[in-house]
């Protein structure tokens, strides 16, 4: 039974630790944002803000690039399958059904 119980505690400090963690980056992105809401066009954190920003849109790009990679190369060999076993490559899903809006 005291197993038991030190199990419990030690599993709720590591979830204390980690929601501390957790908050204080919130808290620490909540000022740099603001910060930089508040700083000129030149300011340091509005310097940094529009950095990171940068970064994280050039990354997402070269991400999509290596997907659209990745996806094309999959078709290449599913095609290369289907031709060595001598049958017609099917032609790909309609991945349009189920979508009622627009982009």
């Amino acid at each position: 039974m005291a197993e038991s119980s030190k199990n419990r505690t030690a599993g709720a400090a590591r979830l204390l630790r980690k929601a501390g963690g957790t908050v204080l980056t919130g808290v620490v992105g909540v000022v740099v944002v603001r910060a930089a809401e508040r700083g000129e066009a030149g300011s340091l954190p509005r310097r940094l803000a529009v950095g990171a920003t940068k970064l994280g849109i050039r990354g997402a790009r070269r991400a999509e690039v290596g997907v659209e990679k990745a996806r094309l190369a999959a078709g290449d060999v599913r095609a290369q399958a289907y031709a060595d076993l001598g049958e017609q490559v099917p032609p790909p899903a309609d991945r349009s059904g189920g979508h009622d809006h627009q982009h």
